[in-house]
């Protein structure tokens, strides 16, 4: 997979959530595919070999639970992460869809931030083990392989959660994320932890990351939440 600029197969027959989505898509540095149906889909996906899809639950000729089906059933594909877009936000769609094989679901309408957000969280799910690698941001940097954190030459000790927690702000640099999708991303969706608990992580992170002569470079945003930022200088 090329992580640098993975390729995004859309596929969606409604030209103006296409176009929306190849705009914020490639903004992001994405590379993107399209097709127009279910059949065009899955002859992209074979001769393309995109790192993800985007499929359309309702699509001409053949339905995106059944696109999703035919690609797991394919050698060549199917092992290629899949989020499915829909307008239906049933609980047993949701389910059917990811019963087809699909690897996350989300309803439209939905934020392109928060769907750029989904998208890196399935490409960091099924990346190969072998990519380890080192995050960095200013003077902080993070040894995947090693699972060691350094801020000038300093190692820093940190608690499995702490280290989920910077780890994640080390892949999103300068975005705010609310203490839900903080939740959500480092902790899982099916574990049930109240908001405020994000709070405690984050002092524990900042005091293990910031000592008196360094800048804190854990923002917070009032009322939105928090994001790995540059300092900004003192007034």
């Amino acid at each position: 997979m090329n992580m640098m600029n993975p390729k995004i197969l859309v596929v969606e027959d409604e030209a103006p959530i296409v176009t929306l989505l190849r705009y914020n898509l490639e903004r992001e540095g994405f590379e993107v595919l399209e097709a127009g149906d279910g059949e065009e889909a899955i002859l992209l996906a074979m001769e393309k070999g995109p790192d993800l899809i985007l499929l359309d639950w309702m699509l001409p000729l053949l339905s995106g639970v059944e696109v999703c089906r035919r690609l797991r059933r394919t050698p060549e594909t199917k092992g290629v992460p899949v989020i499915m877009l829909t307008a239906r936000g049933d609980e047993g769609d949701r389910i059917r869809g990811l019963n087809a094989g699909a690897d996350d679901y989300i309803t439209k309408p939905f934020s392109p931030s928060e769907l750029i957000a989904r998208i890196r969280a399935v490409l960091r799910r099924t990346r190969p083990a072998s990519d380890a690698e080192t995050l960095q941001f200013e003077d902080l940097e993070m040894d995947l392989a090693a699972h060691k954190v350094r801020r000038n030459s300093r190692e820093i000790h940190l608690g499995p959660t702490e280290f989920r927690l910077l780890r994640y702000f080390l892949e999103h640099p300068g975005r705010v994320f609310s203490r839900e999708q903080l939740l959500d991303r480092v902790w899982g969706p099916d574990i049930y932890v109240e908001p405020r608990t994000v709070d405690v992580h984050i002092r524990r992170l900042r005091k293990a990351i910031n000592i008196d002569t360094e800048s804190d470079l854990i923002r917070t945003v009032r009322s939105a939440g928090y994001a790995l930022d540059r300092p900004t200088a003192p007034a």
